[in-house]
């Protein structure tokens, strides 16, 4: 059995990441119709909300090939460079068991939610997800990479709802820096109509730690906090 395969096995009895017709759960202003139910819209809390997103993730000029930069734009319900979907989901264990993260990983985020977000233009499956090209450091940019086969396409987070209703870092699933992970960033003194297109990256996790480790929200940077609406808006 592949590693996706083992993976959509292993996380195919939980709840979706979205959850689907969830109590609460925002629609996607940003996909295209086509983009259907599991749509996801990935924003910054510096620039929007739940209800009003305003700029999500997309692939920089629509392109479809590893190694694309992935940036944030504008809504709207007609790009297709904005149609992303949840390729896979479930525990963190569930994607050690699927060989898909280390071990140490496992220890640390066992029993956090996890996701890959697949770039999915007009609803097409394109095999490609947002992740880091080699393993996180400080600096690395995000772009388009195979989905499925590593960790650096899966996202973590503390639980399914905190990204769903709120605002809460992404850690990258091929982290080794335990004290401060890398996590999802966008660049500080930038906006997404910047030209060139300011690009998504990883970095350190900033702010402070509570007794079990997890980040105490209030303290950490603002360009470090993403939130997620599932599902095209109807």
């Amino acid at each position: 059995m592949s590693i996706k395969s083992k993976v959509f096995a292993a996380a195919a009895t939980l709840t979706l990441i979205g959850g689907v017709g969830a109590v609460g759960a925002s629609a996607a202003h940003a996909a295209t119709p086509s983009a259907g139910p599991s749509a996801i819209d990935i924003f910054s809390r510096d620039f929007g909300t739940h209800a009003h997103p305003n700029f999500t993730l997309d692939t920089l000029r629509q392109g479809e090939k590893v190694g694309q930069p992935q940036i944030l734009f504008r809504t709207a319900n007609f790009d297709p460079a904005l149609d992303y979907t949840i390729s896979y989901q479930g525990l963190v264990s569930d994607f050690y068991t699927a060989g898909l993260v280390s071990a140490e990983v496992d220890l640390h985020y066992s029993a956090d939610a996890a996701f890959e977000v697949q770039y999915d233009p007009y609803g097409v499956d394109s095999g490609l997800c947002t992740g880091v090209a080699a393993t996180a450091v400080a600096g690395e940019k995000v772009t388009l990479q195979p989905c499925g086969v590593s960790s650096k396409t899966l996202w973590i987070v503390d639980s399914a709802d905190t990204i769903r209703g709120g605002y809460v870092p992404l850690i990258n699933g091929s982290d080794t820096n335990f004290s401060q992970p890398y996590v999802l960033t966008y660049p500080g003194a930038a906006y997404p109509t910047d030209m060139p297109r300011p690009e998504l990256y990883v970095t350190n996790l900033t702010g402070e730690q509570g007794a079990n480790g997890q980040p105490i929200f209030g303290t950490v940077n603002s360009n470090q906090l993403f939130g997620a609406d599932f599902g095209v808006e109807s």
